[in-house]
Order: C-alpha cells, then sequence, then structure tokens
C-alpha cells in the first residue's frame, strides 16, 4: 500500500538528512582533522579533567579545551564518538557544553586504554538513534487511527472539530496576567485536539504554559511537557516547581538546574533503596575491572580469554543496574502528574503504551515535523507553543531544506489550525525596539505596555559603507567575518556610556564570532543568532558583517533570523551593517527607512574619527 506523499517526502528528507551527517563527520584519507575544524564538527585536542563511572556505569568523560573555539554544534544529546590516532573510535552522547569546557558518555564498559594519551578528540557523529526513531515513528502514522486523522488536520485536508467556546471561569494562580494570556489559558484547558499558541518575542510565552499546566493538574489532567532544547525544558520545569507543581524532569540530568535536579530520577534515586543495590553492583563492576587492568599489557591467548570473559560479566552487571533503574523509573511515571523531557528524551523513558491527557510542546517553531511525531502518540490531544516567524529547525542538508524538511511542526499546523490564539503584548522591549518587527511580521497587532514605551533613543544602524570594512573568510576558510565591523565596537560603547557588562554581541556568522571572542572585551556576551534564540540582555550589538559589491547577502536572506537577532535587546539595540550591501534587498531597505523614522541612523566614520 502507498503512503500518503507527504509521509513519503518526510521519510525520503530523514534519508537525505542521514546522507549528509554521513558525509560532514566522516574522517578518512580523504576527510582530514582540518576540513572538520572547518565545519565545527571535532574538538582536538582534549585536555581529559575528570573520569567517572555515571548512569548505568557507563564511562563519563570531563575535558576542556586548550583553546578558543565555537562549540555551539555540540548541543545536549549529539551523537559523537572518541577517537585518537590509529585506534577505533568508540561511540557515545554529548552530555553538556559550557565555554571551553564539556562532558560526554560512552557506550563502552570501561575507559579506552588510550583516553588519556596526546591527540585524543571528539568528532560529532551520525545521530542513529534519533534517525531511527522519527523513521519508526513517521512509518507507523496511518496505521494509528489518531495520529492518522491528526496527521491530516495538521495538512489541512481534513477539518478540525469545532472552534473552542469559553464557557469557564478560571481561579488563576499567577494574578499578573493579561487578558490574551487568561485566553491562552482557557483554550488550552477545554479544546481536546490541537491548539495552537502564538507567542511573539517577550509576551511571556512560557509563563502562559505554566499557568495552563497548573490548572491542567489542578483538574486531575496528566501532562507532558516537551521542547527540542534541554534549556526550553528546564525553563518550563522551573516555572512549574514556582508554582508548587510535582513534576518528573527524565532525559539528561548534568546540566540541570540544582532546584531541578531533585524532581529528576538521578535525584529521586539518591534516598530509594534500590541506590544502595546500584553501588554494590557499581563496587563488583569495578572490581572486575581492575582484574582485567592486569591483562592489558600482556597478548597471550588466555589472558585475551581471561579478560574479555571479565568484562562479559562487568556488560551483565551493567544490565542487572538497567533494570533496576528501568523498574523505579516505572514507579515513578505511574505516580507522576507531569513530566518533561526532549522528544528522545520521552520516548526512551516512557513505556510504549504511556497516554497523557495534554502535551505541551514549547519551542515549537524549532521543532522538525518527524521528531514531533515521536511523541504525539503520547497524548490524546496537543498544545503547540512558539512563535513560526522566528528560527526554524537546524537541518544540515541543502537539499533536505529546498524540499522543506526546515519547516517546523508549528509553521505545518499554523495555516490550518482553527484553536489558535495570539498573545498580544511584550514585556521586554522598548517600543522602538519592537516596532519594526511588530509591522514586518506580526502586522502591527502587538501591544507594548506603558513601561516599556521609549524614554529616549534605542535602536541605532551605524553604517559602514565607504568605510572599506569588506567581508573576509574567517580563520576556519568557511564562515565569514568582518574585522572592520569589530574594530568599531570598542568605541561605540564608549560613546554610547555602555558597560562591557550590558552587552551582548551578536552575528549569524561563526567566522565573525570566534574572531570577536579572541578581541572583545572578555566580559562581554559573545553568541551566534541562533545560539541566542530565547535569550536577552539589556543592549545587543548586531554584527551584520556582509559587504561586497555584489550585494550578495546569504545567511542574512532568512528573515527569521533577523527576527530573533533584534528583539533580544530590553533596552538599546546596536545594528552594524553595510547599507549599500544590504539596502538592496526589500526586509533591509525597510528597515533603514525605519532607522531614519526613529532618528537611529549613524555613519561608522562618526566613531573611527
Amino acid at each position: 500500500m502507498t503512503s500518503h506523499p507527504h509521509i513519503e517526502h518526510l521519510l525520503a528528507c530523514i534519508d537525505l538528512e542521514i546522507q549528509e551527517q554521513e558525509k560532514r563527520y566522516k574522517l578518512d584519507e580523504q576527510v582530514g582533522l582540518k576540513q572538520l575544524r572547518a565545519l565545527g564538527a571535532v574538538l582536538h585536542p582534549l585536555i581529559i579533567t575528570r573520569k567517572s563511572f555515571g548512569y548505568a556505569d557507563y564511562p563519563e568523560i570531563s575535558f576542556r579545551l586548550p583553546f578558543v573555539v565555537d562549540t555551539s554544534v555540540f548541543r545536549d544529546n549529539s551523537a559523537i564518538e572518541c577517537f585518537v590516532d590509529g585506534e577505533e573510535p568508540v561511540k557515545g552522547v554529548m552530555m553538556g557544553m559550557e565555554g571551553q569546557k564539556g562532558t560526554f558518555r560512552l557506550f563502552a564498559p570501561d575507559f579506552p586504554d588510550w583516553i588519556e594519551d596526546k591527540g585524543v578528540g571528539i568528532k560529532l557523529a551520525p545521530d542513529q538513534y534519533t534517525n531511527e526513531m522519527m523513521i519508526s515513528a513517521v512509518k507507523q502514522i496511518e496505521d494509528r487511527p489518531e495520529m492518522n486523522k491528526l496527521f491530516h488536520q495538521i495538512h489541512g485536508e481534513r477539518d478540525f472539530g469545532k472552534v473552542v467556546e469559553l464557557g469557564s471561569t478560571v481561579s488563576f494562580n499567577n494574578p499578573s496576567l493579561n487578558e490574551s494570556q487568561k485566553g491562552a489559558v482557557k483554550l488550552v484547558l477545554e479544546q481536546d485536539e490541537l491548539l495552537v499558541v502564538h507567542g511573539p518575542p517577550g509576551t511571556g510565552k512560557t509563563t502562559t504554559l505554566i499557568e495552563s499546566i497548573y490548572q491542567l493538574v489542578k483538574q486531575g489532567k496528566s501532562v507532558l511537557v516537551t521542547a527540542p532544547s534541554n534549556t526550553a525544558v528546564d525553563n518550563v520545569a522551573k516555572g512549574l516547581l514556582d508554582s508548587d507543581v510535582s513534576i518528573l524532569r527524565v532525559g539528561n540530568s548534568l546540566k540541570v538546574d540544582n532546584a531541578i535536579f531533585p524532581h529528576t530520577p538521578e535525584g529521586k534515586m539518591q534516598e530509594a533503596k534500590e541506590q544502595k543495590e546500584i553501588k554494590k553492583l557499581k563496587i563488583r563492576a569495578e572490581e572486575l575491572r581492575k582484574m582485567s587492568y592486569q591483562y592489558k599489557r600482556h597478548f597471550g591467548k588466555a589472558e585475551r580469554e581471561q579478560r574479555k570473559l571479565l568484562m562479559r560479566e562487568v556488560k551483565r552487571i551493567r544490565q542487572e543496574i538497567k533494570d533496576i533503574r528501568t523498574y523505579f523509573d516505572e514507579k515513578l511515571y505511574n505516580s507522576a502528574e507531569v513530566v518533561l523531557s526532549t522528544p528522545i528524551g520521552l520516548k526512551h523513558f516512557l513505556p510504549e503504551e504511556a497516554l497523557f491527557d495534554v502535551l505541551i510542546m514549547d519551542e515549537a517553531g524549532q521543532m522538525i515535523e518527524p521528531l514531533a511525531w515521536v511523541v504525539f502518540p503520547f497524548a490524546k490531544s496537543w498544545v503547540l507553543a512558539g512563535d513560526p516567524f522566528q528560527l526554524p529547525p537546524t537541518v544540515l542538508s541543502d537539499r533536505a531544506v529546498q524540499k522543506g524538511f526546515n519547516v517546523s511542526i508549528l509553521e505545518q499546523a499554523f495555516n490550518h489550525c482553527q484553536n489558535s490564539c495570539f498573545l498580544d503584548t511584550q514585556y521586554r522591549m522598548r517600543q522602538s525596539i519592537s516596532d519594526f518587527s511588530n509591522q514586518y511580521f506580526y502586522k502591527g497587532q502587538l501591544k507594548t505596555p506603558h513601561l516599556q514605551t521609549n524614554s529616549g533613543e534605542h535602536v541605532f544602524f551605524y553604517d559602514t559603507a565607504g568605510t572599506g570594512f569588506e567581508e573576509q573568510a574567517g580563520n576556519d576558510g568557511v564562515s565569514l567575518m568582518n574585522e572592520g565591523e569589530l574594530s568599531i565596537v570598542p568605541q561605540l560603547l564608549a560613546e554610547h556610556e555602555i558597560s562591557s557588562k550590558e552587552v551582548a554581541f551578536l552575528s549569524p556568522y561563526a567566522g565573525q564570532i570566534q574572531l570577536a571572542k579572541e578581541t572583545l572585551a572578555k566580559d562581554i556576551i559573545i553568541s551566534t543568532i541562533d545560539s541566542f534564540q530565547g535569550q536577552e540582555h539589556e543592549v545587543i550589538v548586531l554584527s551584520l558583517v556582509r559587504s561586497n559589491p555584489e550585494a550578495v547577502i546569504g545567511f542574512l536572506k532568512d528573515y527569521r533570523r533577523m527576527n530573533v537577532a533584534m528583539t533580544r535587546a530590553k533596552e538599546r539595540l546596536f545594528v552594524i551593517g553595510d547599507s549599500s550591501t544590504i539596502g538592496q534587498d526589500p526586509f533591509y531597505a525597510q528597515f533603514l527607512e525605519f532607522i531614519e523614522s526613529v532618528n537611529g541612523y549613524r555613519s561608522a566614520w562618526e566613531l573611527m574619527s
């Protein structure tokens, strides 16, 4: 039987993404370390700072880098391989990266003999587990009546049920909610299909979701919460704890907030009787590993066999630990009101037959569609929250992007879902900072409260046209940088009497970010736009980089990326760019007109002189 064309399309796109992962992350005679470094796909060499046996007795390794490099692609839960020249690489998973320090877990019975040798590194690897989960989920859509119905609704081929009428009164836990937020909460409580909560930047989307979950739990409903990033999941988790909602946060517990850790399986295990059993098993496994070490330097057949037997027993103990953990996790799941994790974290933790009343998906605008189908079957109704006018999901394959694989589940549903609501008041920015995005993306529907009205000039464009500040290839040979734009940042801050501690420096180009980390003041936050989505800062300095006679603007063509960048600032936004390069594009032409209207135009010559 032939599947629906869009299902075939999703499977084909997943395949393209797998091919791209394999091509990008391959390390052999043809593709060397230098090329992988240029792609940002390898960290090498590592300085190992700590080794321990963590979850289910797997080896965990902490490290630091002896150099400054952009590590943003090494996200939590990324599939990696640990390698050293001349040895078989070992598969693992990235647990966390902060600045130039990180931790990863290896899927091996022990640390490799060479783990502290000179030249050890890690590289990104194809994420086989996630890819397999997505393929399986997409293939099962048509076999599950509820999923098949939802699929056709999301793609506009079948009508949703009636638009929900808001009849009930709600006693709100959070008294500061505005009318649009209260309306969204009521919709969450009364809908029984799919609901889209459209939350532009600074409109309190997470606050609204936390109140919704509080009210759902009060009604006796079970709730599943997910988002594509651990940071987004933890933001909801912290808000729920502040509202005294009982939660179970599953998945990677390495980087969770201290307040959240007691609500993870690892945190709950610390006081449980099962922890004593696991501790005994881990001690026994460590003894066996130590016994096996004496055979490392002997290569006779008998010694090899003895070591193999010892490690087989270690593997058996590891399975026993896993079984205890699984039984303990099942008890936690059965008593949980709210369970939170990324989609793959939920899939890994929940039993196949798990069914919750409501699934809340935050940052759904960054969720590729197949990943959403991994978790949709775990619920009877679904809430997708996010903003389709901010950054789409990250997709590696250009061919898959051309086929629309980076169209998020939120975007897919946005045009067809009758049950939707718009959060209409932004609390982050001064009004003039929000004005351009409000007009261009949100049809002027965004309101700004009195506290955020203008108290002077808040948006500036420093024009580098005619200065000779041209773009160049970055140090990695791939990304771009613009030394001239960076050179005027200190003068800009001095001119406006701004402390570097108040500043976040953003750019769409990793090459510019790398150079900024080497040249700007150490207390300035420096980040790509993509990595800064969901965050905010008092002052944003945005470097556009592009400056060329052909007016080629590349990345800047994704206006949603610019929407994210321009809506991070609370008090002042400074954009540095070349008007002669960007001004030929209609979006930036409108932006430059807006800048003139708020008296924000400046020439970079003013700073240079």
